[in-house]
This record gives C-alpha cells, sequence and structure tokens, in this order.
C-alpha cells in the first residue's frame, strides 16, 4: 500500500477531476487513507471507489464546474482523454475535453479571492526524444494531437498564474505502471506485456525496442506528488518524475523470463513510427533534490508478484 506520509494533512481541502481514471483513483485512495478531506467528480454516473463526495461533472459545461466547491487548498485535474492515433480520428473531444476542458476550471477559480493551486499530470510525450536524460527545460515536440494537448495546457497553466495569480504545479511522468486496487495489473505498456504473457502469447515489441523510458510505479507517483506539494517553492513549477530506467526490450524480457514465454520483434507499423519519440529517460533530479524522496517500488518486484 501507500507509504503514510508524515505531512501536515488535517486541514488540507482538495478536489479532484477525473477521479475514476487511473491516477485519480490512486490519488482518491491515498487520501482517503491518509484521512484527507476531498471531494471528487469524473463524467460517469457514479464513483468507480464508491466515493460518498462524488459527483457527475462534464468539464466541456463551465455551468457544471460552478456549481461544485472550489474553495480548496488543491484542484487536481485528472480529467482528460489519452492516446496516439486515436486523437487525430477524434480531435474535437480531445480539445474540448484536454484543452477547453482546463481552460474552463480555470475561468471558473481566477476570480476566487484565493485560487486554489492547480495540480496537473502532464506525459514524456512532451518531450523531443533524446539519448541523454531529459531535463525541464529540454526540448519540446508533439508528435500527437495528445501531446500537443499537453504543451497547450501547461501553457495555459502559466498564463493565468501570470494574468490571474493561479497557482499551479506541473507533474510530467514517463511510464506508469501497477495497480493497489485491484488484482488486475495496470495499463498501458507493462500491463499489455503481462496481459499477453498470461495468456501464454509471445510478447510483441516494435522494432528492436531498444528506446528507453523511466518506469515510476503509481504509488509512488502519487506519494511524489503530496510530498512535493507540501514545499511553498514547488508554486508554478514543472517537475519530472523520477523512477527507473529500462528499454522497452528490457521490460518485455523481463516479463517473458518470468512467465516462460518469447519475445518477437515486430516490423514498426507506418502511423507508429511516426509517433515514436525514441528514448525518453527523465533526469528528475530538480524534485529529488527539493524532496529528497525515496522510491519504494520496483519493477522487478512488480513483475515478479504477478501470477
Amino acid at each position: 500500500m501507500f507509504i503514510i506520509l508524515n505531512l501536515k494533512l488535517d486541514n488540507l481541502k482538495a478536489l479532484i477531476f477525473g477521479s475514476n481514471g487511473y491516477i485519480g483513483r490512486h490519488l482518491s485512495l491515498f487520501f482517503k487513507k491518509n484521512n484527507v478531506d476531498f471531494s471528487c467528480c469524473d463524467i460517469d454516473e457514479k464513483s468507480t471507489d464508491n466515493h460518498p463526495n462524488y459527483k457527475r461533472v462534464d468539464i466541456r459545461k463551465k455551468t457544471q464546474i460552478k456549481k461544485l466547491d472550489l474553495n480548496a487548498d488543491f484542484i487536481f485535474v485528472f480529467s482528460g482523454l489519452t492516446g496516439t492515433k486515436i486523437s487525430f480520428s477524434k480531435y474535437p473531444d480531445f480539445i474540448d475535453i484536454n484543452e477547453k476542458g482546463l481552460l474552463n476550471i480555470l475561468e471558473c477559480i481566477k476570480d476566487k479571492k484565493n485560487p486554489a493551486r492547480v495540480i496537473f499530470p502532464s506525459s514524456r510525450l512532451v518531450y523531443k526524444g533524446s539519448s541523454i536524460p531529459l531535463t525541464e527545460p529540454a526540448e519540446l515536440e508533439a508528435k500527437t494531437i495528445y501531446a500537443s494537448n499537453k504543451i497547450a495546457c501547461e501553457n495555459y497553466l502559466k498564463l493565468y498564474s501570470e494574468y490571474y495569480n493561479i497557482p499551479y504545479t506541473v507533474f510530467r511522468i514517463n511510464v506508469p505502471y501497477g495497480n493497489l486496487l485491484s488484482e488486475n495489473y495496470s495499463y498501458g505498456t507493462i500491463g499489455f506485456f503481462i496481459s499477453q504473457a498470461l495468456q501464454n502469447k509471445e510478447i510483441s515489441i516494435y522494432g528492436d525496442g531498444l528506446q528507453r523510458r523511466t518506469f515510476t510505479h503509481i504509488g509512488d507517483i502519487v506519494s511524489l506528488i503530496i510530498e512535493t506539494l507540501k514545499y511553498e517553492t514547488s508554486k508554478n513549477e514543472i517537475y519530472n518524475i523520477g523512477g527507473e530506467e529500462y528499454s522497452i526490450r528490457d521490460i518485455a524480457n523481463l516479463i517473458a523470463e518470468k512467465h516462460h514465454v518469447s519475445v518477437k520483434q515486430k516490423k514498426w507499423p507506418e502511423f507508429d513510427l511516426k509517433s515514436e519519440s525514441g528514448s525518453t529517460v527523465f533526469n528528475s533530479s530538480k524534485i529529488e533534490t527539493l524532496t529528497s524522496f525515496k522510491y519504494k517500488y520496483k519493477i522487478k518486484d512488480c513483475i515478479n508478484k504477478t501470477l
């Protein structure tokens, strides 16, 4: 389970948009375990985890956002659509929800006397790939509509901070993994590989799989976000979240060895090759110097725990 941090959370008040999503659900669990006063909302009729303080909200509609209690210390905007190829075919939804949704939230809190600090999760996909670890000022490059959404939202937060004094903190997340909510392992790259292995299928990777990533357990992601927010100097900053560095092929081989299946290299589909950024490993010294955070989870341990 989560590390229970020694934070002064007694008087903290938080609002989570996207509480039925992967990170939002884990953040809600963290708050519940730490007795934090929080409310939550999402587009679905009901809370996936049956939180009593849940409300259905469509962030495309400011009238619905305004009905919420926006007088909070932190507003976590973890709602939104994810995806690469689908972001092109469904670009109106990706723009309306990911970008206009954030702008609607910012518009609804900009006139508050003491507006909440807005916490936003960004992605490795905002970066141009590099053979060296990426620091926060590294060159950005959007290869999908989704990545463009993330870059735009980071800029919106900066603008609303400058014009309306709305504080913010952005956390760029590379490859999250793990699940503290159920026996289902995860989603994304590692979850897909494990799903193939559990079905006794060979694990497929595109190309040589040598592109490298920073892998971070969801428990460490949420704990580090909350740890960072206790520092006043984290206002209006962007942070890379760290973890362990592996290549895609390394991860595939670890899972294949555990489940006695093979790894097969496949030719890159044309679209996927165009959207592939290459290696994107994070230099996370900025956040680790601030917090002295110690990562709890190891990817090998999590893989070895799978059935």
